[in-house]
């Protein structure tokens, strides 16, 4: 898996090098596996500025500033995504937070994810819902990110 996602980063590095942006991650179950491939890419001293990986839900209201109430959410991913692109300088950022599995957290189901994206002043979100395990779940959590990115750079 891991050539795929080295595939597309590596498109995501030409697009920022293009264009000239830069991007950061916030990321709660993948725990950095956005802000590793991203970082391998080629140049990614050039465009990738960095990651926040808040696991904990206190992180999350704390240093990210998501609201009050259930981190797996429409509200906390919007909040992940704007608040590291602040911290970071970053001109474009996605986050992800969700439930992982096995066990549901915040009544959502294993497998629910929600993604934020920072794109020109603007956050939109996006859920999502994976089948498998964990290590599943966090995989198409990685791609699914890697490709917001990379069309939010081709837009």
């Amino acid at each position: 898996m891991s050539n795929v996602f080295d595939e597309r980063a590596e498109r995501i590095a030409a697009a920022a090098r293009d264009r000239h942006l830069t991007i950061a991650t916030a990321e709660s179950l993948t725990g950095g596996r956005i802000s590793s491939v991203l970082g391998a890419a080629p140049s990614a001293s050039e465009w990738y500025r960095g990651s926040v990986v808040a696991y904990a839900s206190s992180v999350k209201h704390g240093l990210l500033r998501v609201p009050d109430g259930p981190v797996v959410s429409e509200p906390s991913a919007r909040a992940m995504a704007s608040t590291v692109a602040d911290l970071l300088g970053a001109d474009l950022a996605v986050a992800v937070t969700g439930a992982g599995g096995p066990q549901p957290q915040d009544g959502q189901p294993p497998g629910t994810v929600w993604f934020g994206v920072f794109t020109d002043g603007r956050v939109r979100a996006e859920l999502r819902h994976f089948d498998g395990d964990p290590g599943d779940v966090v995989d198409a959590t990685t791609m699914h990110a890697l490709v917001l990115l990379e069309d939010a750079l081709l837009r």
